[in-house]
């Protein structure tokens, strides 16, 4: 006994191969879970943990200046001051901060939010992003209501910005009805000088 699952089990004196196939499983699990998640972990070491949108709805106070981290679709945008306001219906986040949709489309996770970003920090694409991940910091007073452009309710101003297009799984993958097309990946940038205005 005692030998490692890949290289074969020892059982009554015979050594019995494990399948090259279940070999293979076993070390692409590992790898993903070794990898890090959409979300560099610089900002995750900023950001508060457990917040939702329900949770920022009711204690806006406690959180204003802070760092979150949440979900969504863009459902509009308005721009002004070399600026873009992205207005986004929540979704919320798995453990591996992707969005997803709401259980119920009734109450506070199923509100919309406000996000601010530099003309200049914003992907080219992000319009055609069917969901995002946004880490932000909490703003309150004029900064977030900047020249009118976005009317009450909750502002981040974004740190970090990961869009997903339209297959579950980002960027680069193959999926039918491509073609035979392969979009590059497109690696999600920090927007570094968005933090506070």
């Amino acid at each position: 006994m005692g030998s490692s699952i890949l290289l074969g089990v020892h059982h009554a004196g015979l050594v019995r191969s494990v399948p090259l196939s279940l070999m293979a499983g076993i070390l692409s699990c590992g790898l993903v879970a070794c990898s890090g998640g959409p979300i560099p972990s610089q900002y995750l070491k900023q950001a508060e943990p457990g917040v939702t949108l329900t949770s920022l709805t009711k204690h806006r106070a406690d959180y204003q200046g802070k760092v979150v981290v949440l979900g969504g679709v863009i459902v509009d945008h308005k721009s002004g001051d070399n600026r873009v306001w992205l207005h986004v219906k929540n979704r919320p986040l798995d453990a591996d901060y992707v969005p997803h949709i709401p259980i119920t489309n009734e109450g506070p996770e199923a509100g919309h939010y406000w996000v601010m970003v530099w003309n200049k920090d914003l992907p080219k694409d992000y319009q055609q992003w069917a969901r995002m991940t946004v880490v932000g910091r909490v703003l309150a007073g004029q900064a977030a209501h900047e020249k009118d452009a976005v009317g009450e309710g909750l502002v981040l101003s974004a740190l970090y910005l990961h869009g997903w297009d339209k297959r579950m799984g980002g960027y680069g993958i193959h999926e039918e009805g491509d073609r035979g097309v392969f979009r590059a990946p497109a690696a999600p940038k920090p927007l570094q000088k968005n933090s506070m205005p």
